[in-house]
């Protein structure tokens, strides 16, 4: 029942949480800025319009933002949300989830491409480019973690008594995961300084080029993905920062909802004293949180012996 619960909490709550980082900024910038609800009064309206369709499209892109969203929503079915056992789980679910999620970028892309716009072709390829580059970080992360608790299944790594948080034994090497992890966050949900989601300069964007075409209910399935994908991440740091050994569920669930506050802050503090990297920084940026994973994973065989 509380895995249910926290489940729904967390789809209902998605959209919610990038609403912080907006007052952060606004913060920042001597702004009252928007209200938190923005995000939820952005996907009504979105609702409430109809989808524009290019002649020169097909299926593929009217499949695109469906199979982005449900790529987006399944990894949380697999998520141990505040300390509690995931929905579904299985031996080897984690990968399944990494490759979802891949997926989901894989047809936001051919969906793009279907537009058949060069411009959106250049968004197309440097997305490629740089979740591939994130995608070397998450795999040293995940053979860290295989170390660490011989299994392969997001729930069994925070499960009772695990060590992968960071009051645990492998607390100094949890510190390298975080902050690998909160890089890949900024990259995978294109933040500063990887992206900016604020832009429309058209030298500068990468994932908002791929989905100009979109309008209405569609744009409204990629933005709700979107809302997802950041809050799977932010979740996964969490767990990380804390063990949720509280007595009672509900309040571990009300205490991992308020702590996932601790990481939109965060994105908001970047991206108000940061600007954007230049292009050809960008890869040395993603590549720094692989050198970290990695250094964790090499330093696990001396503590593993």
């Amino acid at each position: 029942m509380a895995s249910f619960l926290s489940l729904l909490l967390a789809l209902a709550a998605a959209p919610l949480y990038p609403g912080i980082i907006l007052k952060v900024k606004a913060f920042f910038a001597g702004k009252k800025g928007p209200p938190l609800l923005i995000k939820y009064y952005t996907l009504w309206k979105l609702l409430q319009k109809g989808s524009v369709y290019s002649t020169s499209t097909t299926f593929v892109f009217k499949l695109g933002p469906v199979v982005s969203f449900a790529a987006a929503v399944l990894p949380l079915l697999f998520f141990p949300f505040a300390g509690n056992a995931s929905l579904f789980s299985f031996h080897g679910d984690v990968v399944l989830m990494l490759y979802v999620m891949g997926m989901g970028r894989f047809f936001t892309v051919v969906a793009a491409l279907d537009t058949a716009s060069p411009f959106e072709g250049m968004g197309c390829a440097r997305e490629v480019f740089f979740s591939t580059l994130a995608e070397l970080t998450l795999f040293a992360i995940l053979i860290l973690f295989y170390r660490l608790s011989g299994s392969l299944s997001m729930s069994s790594f925070f499960s009772e008594g695990n060590t992968l948080t960071l009051a645990g034994a492998s607390g100094a090497l949890i510190v390298l995961v975080i902050v690998a992890l909160f890089m890949v966050l900024l990259t995978e949900n294109s933040r500063v300084p990887v992206d900016d989601p604020a832009t429309h300069l058209e030298l500068t964007m990468i994932h908002e080029v791929m989905i100009l075409d979109h309008s209405g209910p569609d744009l409204a399935l990629i933005e709700l993905g979107a809302f997802y994908k950041l809050f799977f991440y932010a979740a996964f740091i969490i767990q990380l920062l804390c063990p949720f050994s509280l007595p009672l569920s509900l309040l571990n669930i009300i205490f991992f909802f308020i702590l996932l506050a601790l990481v939109y802050t965060a994105v908001g503090v970047i991206e108000s004293i940061m600007a954007r990297f230049k292009m050809n920084l960008v890869p040395k940026f993603i590549l720094t949180s692989f050198v970290l994973g990695f250094f964790a994973v090499i330093l696990t065989m001396g503590v593993l012996q």
